[in-house]
């Protein structure tokens, strides 16, 4: 791999929305670059000669380049999981993914998949767990709730506002009918 070639890998990642193809074989290259390009900087020895101040600022130039080529991908990555999780849409993009890529991808779908069943557990053990309006039908002793708290007593024609578990064992037993 040349910087020019870098260059121009970067600039198609921006001028796209979607991830490009790249090389299977990309980083190995971008290691092969830098590495060649250390060998320059250190083997010549004249300080300020003209081709080690080149060899220098590629070098740096082409640390740049593939840190924000990495960057990008990973936003789109991101974007993708999104568009994955919220559509059903699986792999999308998937043919134009560094294997590295795959596996975040994958990794990244997994935790947005568990938290999107996590907030639906919470939501449906909220809603049973919200309260009911009743209005009582018979005089209640005071009894142990759900949560082992003391609930009660209630008076016939008294309104209160209890647990829906508790309120369907109420309602069940015909002590209170739904307000």
């Amino acid at each position: 791999m040349k910087y020019e070639e870098l260059y121009e890998i970067l600039r198609k990642e921006k001028m796209n929305d979607s991830l490009q193809k790249i090389p299977s074989d990309f980083i190995k290259s971008f290691s092969e670059l830098i590495h060649e390009n250390k060998r320059n900087i250190t083997s010549n020895g004249d300080f300020f000669a003209e081709e080690l101040v080149r060899d220098k600022k590629q070098y740096e130039n082409s640390m740049v380049l593939f840190k924000e080529l990495i960057l990008r991908r990973k936003k789109k990555l991101l974007n993708l999981v999104f568009i994955a999780n919220e559509t059903s849409v699986m792999k999308k993009d998937f043919e134009n993914m560094l294997p590295f890529e795959k596996d975040l991808f994958d990794s990244l779908l997994s935790s947005v998949e568990q938290t999107d069943k996590l907030i639906s557990m919470l939501l449906v053990n909220e809603a049973s767990a919200s309260q009911v309006s009743l209005l009582i039908t018979d005089d209640i002793e005071p009894f142990v709730g759900m949560d082992g708290e003391s609930v009660g007593p209630f008076k016939k024609g008294q309104s209160v506002l209890l647990d829906r578990n508790v309120a369907d064992i109420l309602i069940g037993g015909r002590k209170a009918v739904s307000a």
